[in-house]
């Protein structure tokens, strides 16, 4: 945290030294000091680059990992669609939705413990699926590459290990605030959110890239 000229403190997240995308640095920053998870534990999940953060309610960074997402590209769920037969979604429509979300511990229909993140659409936060072995979900994560990180209908995927030791326990006694960052909107549209100022100039997050078009 810094103090401006008034006196006031701004507060910036803490990443512990890793390297982040500047959107993920820029909202990470605006969350600390808008208090926008209003006390709770937060994720956000860069889709850009197919990775997500798990932060504490101080917004000190807990840890980080590869995911899997939606094969189609936008930032909206196509209505009505957590109702249908999975085979019955097509490959167009299956996106991972953009926006700031509620998460809740619940089960899928298979029984298996998952984190929701948008029940009405059917898109959860668990971990990765093998049940496909064409998928080469497994070996799509561990790649250094986020070019091959689409493939799931919506549902973000983490790996086994990570999930059981950051996800589980994080959404274990109480919910958490998930962040889905968008790819096509501009992030002011979809979280209402602005730069954080930095003492006498801008802080690091006002220094991002433009948000895709």
């Amino acid at each position: 945290m810094v103090f401006d000229r008034s006196g006031s403190i701004t507060r910036f997240a803490e990443f512990g030294g890793e390297s982040v995308s500047d959107d993920v640095r820029y909202l990470a920053d605006w969350i600390a000091d808008s208090r926008d998870a209003a006390g709770l534990d937060f994720v956000i999940v860069d889709k850009t680059y197919a990775k997500l953060y798990v932060f504490d309610s101080d917004a000190r960074l807990r840890g980080s990992a590869p995911v899997l997402l939606g094969g189609a590209r936008g930032d909206d769920s196509v209505s009505g669609i957590g109702s249908r037969p999975t085979a019955e979604v097509l490959p167009e429509e299956r996106t991972t939705p953009a926006g700031r979300f509620l998460g809740e511990r619940g089960h899928n229909a298979r029984g298996e413990d998952v984190v929701w993140v948008d029940y009405d659409a059917a898109v959860s936060l668990h971990r990765v699926l093998t049940t496909n072995p064409m998928e080469r979900r497994l070996e799509r994560l561990a790649t250094p590459t986020d070019e091959d990180n689409r493939i799931s209908y919506g549902c973000i995927n983490v790996p086994v290990d990570f999930y059981e030791a950051y996800v589980r326990p994080t959404f274990a006694s109480r919910h958490a605030i998930i962040y889905v960052l968008p790819e096509i909107k501009p992030l002011e549209q979809v979280f209402g959110s602005h730069p954080v100022a930095a003492g006498y100039g801008l802080s690091r997050s006002q220094t991002r890239r433009t948000p895709w078009k």
